[in-house]
């Protein structure tokens, strides 16, 4: 089980509200038999519309790890494929206004961690960015802060998730591997699984 407390690096600000799921990875490469390779196809219509505007294709935000993003981030289909492109590309926590339920669900689920913070606080993020991209971030889970070019700002997380970062329990399957063998002794006793 991992603990995950807090991460540092650079970020990559990417601008504008309602960036649904299709647009993370489109839906041709869902026929993926595994999530390998969907990296690289991450926002893979808008980096080709843009003709090497985009921030993931801009050379100054190569091998940033926090993704700045706006209101309602993630929304469309439920598709686990979008947080694993993202995952896939080199991102390890997400910092927004505000998420769809079932995408930050699945950014849970492989442990990235999904930060809110206001809109002031998300624009002042992505303006720093954008002025300097080498600027180090830090989002805190135990704070609940994030810190860039020397300021220090409030960010927020549902506790329980909070707290499932904190103690290394965020990975249900990892859990469940983990106790295996509690598991097996307990249905063992269970008469509607022996008889």
């Amino acid at each position: 089980m991992t603990q995950i407390e807090k991460i540092t690096g650079t970020g990559i600000p990417l601008r504008g509200n309602d960036i649904d799921t299709d647009r993370i990875i489109p839906a041709r490469f869902l026929k993926c038999v595994t999530f390998d390779g969907l990296g690289e196809q991450v926002f893979a219509d808008d980096r080709t519309a843009l003709a090497g505007s985009h921030p993931f294709d801009q050379p100054q935000y190569q091998g940033a790890t926090i993704l700045v993003v706006n209101r309602n981030f993630g929304c469309g289909s439920s598709r686990e494929h979008a947080p694993q492109a993202i995952a896939r590309w080199g991102i390890q926590a997400v910092l927004g206004e505000s998420f769809a339920e079932i995408f930050f669900g699945n950014c849970v689920a492989i442990g990235i961690p999904c930060l809110t913070a206001t809109t002031e606080v998300v624009g002042q993020v992505q303006a720093a960015l954008e002025s300097d991209p080498s600027t180090s971030v830090t989002l805190d889970l135990a704070t609940q802060t994030v810190c860039f070019g020397g300021k220090t700002e409030a960010v927020s997380m549902p506790e329980g998730v909070r707290q499932t970062f904190l103690a290394g329990t965020w990975d249900a399957c990892g859990q469940l591997v983990a106790n295996g063998e509690a598991i097996r002794a307990t249905a063992a006793q269970l008469p509607y699984v022996t008889w």
